[in-house]
């Protein structure tokens, strides 16, 4: 009887072969749940600023800026345009958007090109968060911000 040392070719491929299969199936996911992670952040991102709007809000501020405490108190981030969420139209319905930046201006997916988070606040004080309607795919936008 001969003693085999090693794998045979057929058995090397066979690996191979599942291992490219798996990964076929793994890399796309993966990408899924790193876009929608990053979508999270955002939501997170812009959805910190809801405190300095009401309290601007609270101290009778008129518009954002004035007085001089109203100011844009988010950290930088490099995956928004311009790095921070942009407060707009202080008088109701006021709008909080993080615009996701791609390529020079940020390092967002491409998949999220072109599309923004906006939490908006109604006359009534509640906040809502959307981002399908503003460029995000439904599959990558949790329940909460559709």
């Amino acid at each position: 009887m001969k003693n085999q040392k090693g794998f045979t070719l057929i058995e090397l491929m066979i690996v191979v072969a599942i291992i490219a299969i798996l990964a076929a199936i793994a890399i796309p996911q993966y990408q899924t749940y790193v876009i929608r992670s990053q979508v999270t952040r955002a939501i997170g991102e812009a959805g910190d600023m809801k405190v300095a709007v009401e309290d601007c809000l609270n101290a009778g501020a008129t518009d954002w800026g004035t007085p001089a405490s109203c100011v844009n108190t988010s950290t930088s981030s490099d995956l928004l345009s311009g790095g921070h969420p942009v407060v707009s139209g202080f008088t109701p319905p006021l709008t909080i958007t993080a615009t996701f930046g791609t390529g020079n201006t940020g390092h967002a997916n491409t998949a999220l090109s072109g599309g923004s988070v906006v939490w908006t606040r109604d006359t009534s004080g509640t906040w809502t968060c959307s981002s399908v309607a503003h460029g995000v795919s439904a599959k990558y936008a949790p329940a909460s911000c559709q």
